[in-house]
């Protein structure tokens, strides 16, 4: 698959990612320019298995995927053209350990003008996408749910402080926090 995603790039100009959760708060990758970016017809979700940054096998957590409908804000980062090949290689051990994301380059919206970017998606046949959850669910995830980057419910904060940070409004995200929040401290 990373092979497919470098000959659909092509290596003959700079390499954009879209990033929509964690990538936005910590990259893991150099790049030249980061620029605030919208994709239509997806939307940022925390409906993902995580058996191993955020949960474990026996305890699974969560993490955003980017499923169809909607829209999303988010970042995209330029990579310099020679960077590229390396830079999406490092990205993969990250994101692609499990092969659970659909690759896709897809139209971000910039202020200064469209960009080609790859973004990582996630198909609702995927064994990793959970369905529709209840709030007691999402409750005890939250709860719970720790993996080898920490905890579901720390990944869920600070990915809201970084959208937050960069005037970006979540509001499924903020409703479920504030809900689960306001949970843990009643009587």
């Amino acid at each position: 698959m990373l092979e497919h995603t470098v000959a659909e790039w092509g290596g003959r100009e700079d390499l954009w990612i879209f990033g929509y959760g964690s990538l936005i708060w910590r990259p893991e990758f150099e790049y030249v320019e980061r620029r605030p970016a919208r994709v239509h017809g997806w939307h940022r979700a925390l409906k993902m298995w995580s058996r191993i940054n955020r949960g474990t096998p026996e305890r699974p957590g969560l993490v955003f995927g980017l499923l169809t409908g909607g829209c999303c804000r988010g970042m995209v980062f330029r990579i310099p053209r020679e960077d590229g090949e390396p830079t999406l290689a490092r990205l993969w051990k990250r994101e692609m350990v499990t092969g659970v994301y659909d690759p896709r380059w897809l139209t971000a919206h910039t202020p200064q003008g469209p960009v080609r970017s790859l973004a990582f998606t996630l198909s609702r046949r995927s064994p990793s996408h959970t369905g529709e959850l209840s709030e007691e669910e999402y409750r005890a995830i939250f709860a719970f749910a720790s993996g080898i980057y920490g905890t579901t419910l720390d990944y869920a904060h600070r990915t809201l402080e970084e959208l937050r940070r960069h005037d970006i409004r979540d509001r499924n995200l903020e409703r479920l926090l504030r809900r689960i929040q306001a949970e843990q401290h009643k009587p």
